[in-house]
């Protein structure tokens, strides 16, 4: 048991999950979109640790980086929504039919 948290924790323990931003030029619509995406940061190796406590560090680590990825990953698609109804409401299509003008009463 002790040796699967350790190789979990060793897997887990490398990195860390953050939301990115990117700008994008969408040529159909004319505008600049913001896209998110999800990246991996590298986190320090543990050096010099023995026995349980290192397996305890090591579980913790494994925590943060499921913890990280989840909440990252929560940011990210809720970005890509956000930007995705900007888009919707400010798409300038050249090929696109001109909205009808309601009938005046």
């Amino acid at each position: 048991m002790k040796k699967l948290l350790l190789a979990a924790g060793v897997l887990a323990a490398a990195c860390v999950y953050v939301p990115q931003t990117t700008a994008v030029y969408d040529p159909d619509c004319r505008i600049m979109t913001r896209h998110m995406t999800l990246q991996a940061a590298q986190v320090p190796g543990f050096v010099g640790c023995r026995n349980e406590g290192c397996v305890a560090l090591l579980a913790a680590a494994g925590a943060v980086t499921a913890a990280s990825a989840v909440v990252s990953g929560s940011i990210v698609v809720a970005g890509n929504v956000v930007t995705w109804f900007e888009k919707r409401g400010q798409c300038n299509r050249v090929d696109a039919p001109p909205r009808p003008t309601p009938p005046a009463p």
